[in-house]
């Protein structure tokens, strides 16, 4: 038998979930030399991704919502990048990389009927890029910045482009994809540490929403208006933007963090705009445009070779640590994308 670390969902938080409490981490085992029924295969967790998305997934089980709840008292899980380490299934061989979603655990026996939440993803293990981009900028959160900025944005050369939260794991690269398109792009983060970092990165402009009055700082980066705004924060944030959106803009509705663990929900006063300007704000989950993965892809794999595009991580080892990286995750603690390596000799 093999030691096998998992992370359970231990209790329905009303706030902020906290490691120990909410999230706990358990110990088990399981057989890896156990004979395979056909279509069953084993997988070895390289990393993971701990996303905002997942503070909606710890509630009740019977409020609806896009994503499925986590379980009390059963393995949470999400994006993976894992090794099959064994199989009894043609589709998925000994040595293939895939990518889908996964139980937070060390190794995990998927058997035939789940396999469909697999995707074999051997870029991970060829491309020469690190494995936990593949969580990341080229996983589920970059997909969402490119589905995002251009199926929702819609933008065309020349427009303003501002992004909050934009030195997050889908902020970073809508900003350079922004300004790869022809973009003049402006993102708001929580230190100056973040702000200089999306100046590196190509952004025109970037200012600290903690030490600056947003909207002030939005009419100081911004004079000519915003044309697209990447929504990724919410409350006193979208109440400036929308105050400085051109007519005919268009508001990419991605997340609204700051709203995620509060019981009073900030009351945006100017929504009457969105009828006089014309506004499009729209919703939208990434799942919903499975379509667009293949162009991303080779686009943005040929742009990180390349060297155009840089992607910052927050990284911790050991599938142990997942707990305390997702609340860093929510509280703004961590600086770019969170990943967990769960194989150490990655």
């Amino acid at each position: 038998m093999t030691s096998n670390t998992k992370v359970i969902f231990n209790k329905i938080p009303t706030a902020f979930p906290q490691p120990g409490e909410h999230m706990v981490v358990a110990k088990s085992t399981i057989d890896l030399d156990t004979p395979l029924a056909e279509g069953d295969f084993i997988v070895k967790t390289l990393v993971l991704s701990v996303d905002p998305y997942m503070r909606g997934r710890m509630r009740a089980p019977e409020t609806k919502s896009y994503s499925p709840p986590f379980l009390v008292g059963e393995p949470m899980n999400g994006h993976v990048v894992a090794e099959v380490i064994k199989s009894n299934n043609d589709k998925f061989k000994q040595g293939d990389y895939v990518y889908g979603n996964g139980p937070f655990q060390e190794y995990t026996h998927v058997r035939a009927a789940e396999a469909g939440r697999f995707v074999v993803r051997n870029e991970a293990r060829d491309s020469g890029l690190p494995v936990s981009y593949f969580v990341g900028v080229l996983g589920m959160p970059g997909l969402t910045a490119y589905v995002g900025l251009f199926a929702i944005g819609q933008p065309k050369k020349g427009e303003t482009l501002f992004i909050s939260a934009a030195s997050g794991a889908v902020g970073q690269l809508v900003g350079q994809l922004g300004k790869e398109f022809g973009l003049h792009v402006v993102g708001s983060a929580g230190s100056d540490e973040k702000v200089e970092y999306l100046k590196t990165i190509g952004f025109d402009e970037a200012f600290n929403y903690k030490t600056e009055n947003i909207s002030e700082a939005l009419g100081r980066t911004c004079p000519k208006g915003i044309d697209v705004y990447f929504e990724n924060v919410g409350g006193e944030t979208l109440e400036a933007a929308i105050t400085h959106m051109n007519v005919f803009g268009r508001i990419v509705a991605c997340g609204m963090i700051s709203q995620y663990n509060t019981k009073d929900q900030y009351g945006v006063k100017n929504l009457v705009s969105i009828v006089g300007k014309r506004l499009r704000f729209q919703g939208f989950i990434v799942s919903d445009h499975q379509e667009m993965e293949p162009e991303f892809l080779t686009k943005v794999i040929a742009l990180l070779k390349e060297g155009k595009f840089q992607y910052r991580e927050s990284i911790s080892e050991g599938v142990e640590t997942t707990p305390q990286a997702l609340f860093d995750v929510l509280k703004g603690n961590n600086f770019g994308k969170q990943v967990v390596k769960v194989d150490r000799s990655l």
